[in-house]
């Protein structure tokens, strides 16, 4: 996946676009050596890389501080790959390609380190959760901040909608962060969703940044004049990813924050809770901007008029 990803990231040969390849490749390089790194403690230490022997194994041990080390290794390796915590390279690499390219990255790729994560911390290293999973929900919070603040403080429409990637991702593993049955649930159920739904919000900015031929928020206006099924599929995009009932979103939120009341874990449900207000708001900004106000935008000619 990640070889394909380099070729597809650099599909257009923009400036821009050749800048974030190598910061990206350099990051996933680096990320996969440690990964290595990783994997041969863990063999040495256990003498073997079949999942299923390595929980039996880690289970008759009880995870001593050299496999309690292995998995902070192992969570930061997976932290980088989905954009946890070090999410420093993300918002540039998936504002970079163009807008169908950057719908699969940001629908698929940073669910891949999710999904190692999931795997990891729930069949391998699950004996010591006052230190694993205390450290993933604190990676997770700082996530939740950090991603908010960007997707509210920029008016570059790739900027916002990278930054709410940064927001799910957070908002995915604070599901395994509570690590009880129900968070768990709503977490897994919530990553389908954000696939599906977060693809056809990278697709309809992409559409609208096409028809507009801007990605600046505040030179846009009035799109849903002349385009309204886009708008409103956005409005139905911007709600779903929310948690607005009764859009798929809401279900996977409600699991997550009645894991978190089940589990004590109150920050994070607080953190969860505020995150959702802060996609909605930086969503909501691209819904008012784009699509009310004075139309700007001709339908025939597609390209931008000047304001009177």
């Amino acid at each position: 996946m990640l070889l394909a990803s380099y070729a597809l990231i650099v599909l257009g040969g923009e400036k821009a676009q050749l800048r974030e390849s190598i910061k990206y490749v350099l990051v996933n390089v680096f990320s996969s050596f440690v990964f290595l790194i990783g994997i041969a403690y863990l063999y040495g230490v256990l003498g073997t890389l079949n999942f299923a022997h390595l929980s039996i194994r880690i289970a008759e041990v009880g995870q001593p501080p050299i496999l309690t080390t292995i998995a902070i290794i192992f969570l930061l390796v997976f932290s980088l790959k989905a954009g946890l915590l070090l999410y420093f390279w993300l918002p540039g690499s998936y504002g970079a390609p163009p807008m169908a390219i950057a719908a699969l990255f940001g629908a698929l790729l940073t669910k891949v380190g999710i999904y190692a994560l999931f795997r990891v911390f729930t069949l391998l290293f699950y004996h010591e959760p006052g230190i694993t999973h205390s450290l993933l929900g604190i990676m997770a919070i700082l996530t939740m901040v950090g991603g908010s603040i960007g997707a509210v403080a920029y008016n570059d429409l790739r900027k916002i909608i990278a930054y709410n990637v940064v927001i799910a991702v957070g908002f995915i593993l604070s599901g395994l962060a509570i690590f009880n049955a129900t968070a768990i649930e709503g977490a897994i159920y919530y990553l389908v969703h954000d696939m599906i739904v977060k693809a056809l919000l990278f697709l309809l900015v992409g559409a609208t940044i096409y028809l507009s031929g801007t990605a600046r928020l505040e030179q846009m206006s009035g799109m849903i004049r002349n385009y309204p099924l886009l708008g409103w599929l956005f409005f139905i995009t911007m709600v779903s990813l929310a948690g607005i009932p009764p859009l798929s979103g809401f279900i996977g939120k409600v699991y997550v924050a009645q894991g978190a009341i089940e589990g004590s874990a109150f920050v994070l449900l607080a953190t969860t809770l505020i995150s959702s207000i802060f996609v909605l708001y930086s969503l909501l900004r691209i819904f008012r901007n784009v699509f009310w106000g004075e139309t700007i935008i001709s339908k025939d000619s597609m390209i931008p008029m000047k304001k009177e």
